[in-house]
């Protein structure tokens, strides 16, 4: 949900509209049920392409049947591949924000008896934004202490260590306050790969190698690279091997299927399982 400047309202205001939006149904108690899907942007995104992709996740999901909210967290990147760096850096100051705006509130009502879900779908740098949030989250005590957890997290092309997300300290609070992790890999991936000359000295990329063994059993891994092969010419735009989820009907499916939390992630029909590994299924 995006309000113009002229617009603009209280920030608990605000809150309270996407709550309102999110609602899809209540109890005989009257306690409100929903959903509210956080869209987290990556490195080098400038906003017009943030509401673009935003409006895109929207439409997609809908067309599905998705009813509950979907809303963007904007943080400042720059709109230049030179700023890898200074990307990073802002990434983690604004951790703090997403803090502070998005899950100390959400907090707040879980522990008011609100039954919203709240998902998130984190594409690239905002993957670490996302894990650098929970980790900070769980060091504030009156966040700590309320028992709080994200339903589905997503990942798309995550610009974070693949070994990183396994059983380590890094990664503890992503896991901890998470019903299920989906990481989706795509070995295509251009933008994450070792030669590329902004990444000199950056280990691999879980959005181009996948989860390490080591992931705890909550995380599943997808790859998405037979998909993106086989369709690969249907995608426009820069980097389109790194940013074609958006444009994805397959993938927004699979997303919207695996909001919904009803079917086993060895059985969404959006998959396929071929020698051990998940893969989203190339089809239109």
């Amino acid at each position: 949900m995006t309000l113009p400047p002229a617009m603009a309202i209280p920030r608990r205001d605000w809150f309270d509209r996407v709550v309102a939006l999110a609602e899809t149904r209540r109890s005989p108690k009257g306690t409100p049920y929903g959903d509210i899907l956080i869209y987290i942007h990556g490195f080098n995104t400038a906003q017009s392409v943030v509401l673009e992709r935003h409006r895109l996740i929207r439409a997609g999901l809908e067309s599905l049947g998705y009813k509950g909210a979907v809303i963007s967290f904007d943080w400042p990147s720059a709109d230049s591949a030179l700023n890898y760096l200074d990307d990073r850096t802002d990434a983690k100051l604004t951790a703090l924000r997403l803090v502070s705006d998005a899950i100390a509130p959400l907090s707040r009502y879980i522990q008011q008896g609100c039954e919203i879900s709240t998902h998130v779908l984190a594409h690239s740098m905002g993957a670490y934004v996302l894990r650098e949030a929970l980790d900070d989250a769980d060091d504030r005590r009156e966040i700590a202490a309320t028992g709080w957890t994200l339903n589905q997290v997503m990942i798309c092309s995550g610009d974070i260590s693949a070994d990183s997300m396994g059983t380590t300290a890094k990664s503890s609070s992503l896991y901890r306050r998470s019903v299920r992790v989906t990481n989706y890999q795509n070995p295509f991936d251009s933008v994450l790969s070792i030669s590329n000359v902004k990444r000199v000295g950056v280990s691999p990329r879980v959005g181009r190698i996948g989860l390490p063994p080591s992931a705890p059993q909550k995380a599943v891994n997808v790859d998405v690279g037979l998909y993106f092969d086989t369709f690969r010419a249907d995608f426009v735009g820069a980097f389109p091997d790194h940013n074609f989820y958006f444009q994805s009907p397959q993938f927004l499916k699979d997303v919207y299927l695996t909001l919904l939390g009803e079917i086993d992630r060895d059985a969404i029909p959006t998959r396929i399982r071929r020698d051990g590994r998940l893969y989203l299924r190339p089809d239109r």
